[in-house]
């Protein structure tokens, strides 16, 4: 379970693509604008274009994202301790439609959730430990965190935040 019961209010400095001049532009964007009034599935993993994130986690979370609209879900966001060009580039790379990414390229939203790790051991730096939350207009309803959180772990476990095992999880929530 995460240590907080509401999302921090934090500002992402992101890059948004214009439709009016085909480039790409500065945009605040702040953490009211992304979970009010809405029932979120936030998922955090250590980095864009590595192994398990780019092979199983974002990959399964956008072919299921239709499972978890059906559930009630208006949105997945996947943020990470990456810059926005690399975030951006992620999800080009991966194709994503269902999916959004956020860039916590400071961890700021990171640390201010608990969850900011050291993986020095891995040549990383600071990055985030791997959770998944459901938010209610800020509100977070419930949390799945991968067991071992500590800085510079040997491992990097991959169950509890799986789309799999949310998916079935929601059935039990009351959300």
């Amino acid at each position: 379970m995460l240590k907080r019961q509401t999302i921090p209010e934090v500002l992402f400095h992101t890059r948004v693509h214009s439709m009016v001049d085909g480039k790409y532009h500065w945009k605040d964007v702040s953490t009211w604008d992304i979970f009010a009034g809405r029932k979120i599935l936030l998922f955090s993993l250590p980095g864009a274009f590595t192994p398990t994130c780019s092979t199983y986690q974002l990959p399964d979370f956008e072919k299921m994202a239709p499972e978890f609209y059906a559930k009630g879900i208006h949105a997945i966001y996947c943020i990470s301790v990456n810059d926005t060009f690399v975030m951006n580039a992620w999800a080009m790379a991966n194709d994503l439609k269902e999916v959004k990414v956020i860039p916590d390229g400071s961890g700021i939203f990171t640390h201010k959730m608990g969850m900011l790790v050291s993986k020095d051991n891995l040549g990383f730096g600071q990055r985030s430990w791997r959770y998944a939350a459901l938010v209610k207009n800020k509100e977070i309803l419930h949390s799945w965190v991968e067991p071992g959180m500590e800085p510079n772990a040997k491992d990097d476990p991959y169950g509890e935040t799986s789309p799999q095992n949310i998916l079935g999880d929601l059935d039990e929530l009351q959300f």
